[in-house]
């Protein structure tokens, strides 16, 4: 049974990462990655990797709920973003609109930037915002290290973002009743540019959808991926575990 991959998780919002990563290591994970969302958060992102550098991969950047503070935290980001192994989370948030859209598009833009100069992957949030992503992606021309995390397009906008080179990330939607936009778009993704994720502490798979969301729970999302595709549970964690690799790197 080939090894699972969870591509987008904030285990520094849970109150004990280490039991978390144990269970997902004893339920098929093998290795992860903690996006920050700020400095602060990054800086605790790269701590849970340099603990556990066999397990837990890392980024640094800014999310749009808080792209305000780019001007403040942009120097320093950019500094840590050195030393990980991805930038983000970044991206366009419209539908919460917690930051003013040029300030989103000003943050996003400057992450987009600094990972083309860096040549990593950005990890992108995408809500309700999908034509001015595009736009971005399109003129950052990132191919396979533009990741979509948590995806939730449906089939003509994952063929656009697909024929822009982009990995696409399926978390727990993809198991929901309401899932079936986001079925349908991974029905149209590209298998090996394809992973899946938890988006830890968030978006928790049924039946224990009130529960706080761990790692271990990629397996579901991943499950359901595979009914999906119509093949076997293996077949989807091999591949999204060789997307995963091909984007991120494997840990040491």
């Amino acid at each position: 049974m080939s090894g699972w991959v969870d591509s987008h998780c904030h285990l520094f919002m849970t109150a004990d990462p280490a039991a978390l990563t144990r269970r997902a290591v004893a339920g098929g994970v093998d290795w992860l990655v903690v996006p920050g969302v700020d400095l602060e958060t990054s800086l605790a992102a790269r701590r849970l990797a340099a603990a556990d550098s066999r397990r837990v991969r890392w980024s640094a950047g800014l999310h749009p709920h808080q792209a305000s503070r780019w001007a403040e935290e942009a120097r320093r980001i950019a500094a840590l973003a050195i030393e990980a192994d991805a930038v983000g989370e970044c991206g366009l948030d419209y539908y919460r609109d917690l930051s003013p859209r040029p300030a989103q598009l000003e943050a996003f833009s400057g992450q987009l930037a600094l990972a083309a100069e860096l040549g990593k992957p950005a990890i992108v949030h995408c809500r309700d915002a999908f034509a001015d992503v595009y736009e971005a992606l399109a003129s950052a021309d990132l191919g396979a290290r533009a990741v979509l995390h948590c995806w939730t397009g449906g089939p003509n906008w994952t063929r656009r973002f697909a024929d822009l080179g982009a990995t696409f990330s399926f978390a727990g939607p993809i198991t929901y009743e309401t899932g079936d936009t986001v079925r349908r778009g991974a029905a149209a993704a590209p298998r090996k540019r394809t992973m899946v994720e938890t988006d830890t502490p968030y978006l928790t798979p049924p039946p224990d959808r009130s529960a706080e969301n761990e790692p271990a729970n990629v397996v579901r999302v991943g499950a359901a991926l595979a009914e999906v595709w119509g093949v076997a549970p293996d077949e989807v964690a091999r591949s999204t575990s060789a997307a995963a690799a091909a984007v991120f790197g494997t840990p040491p």
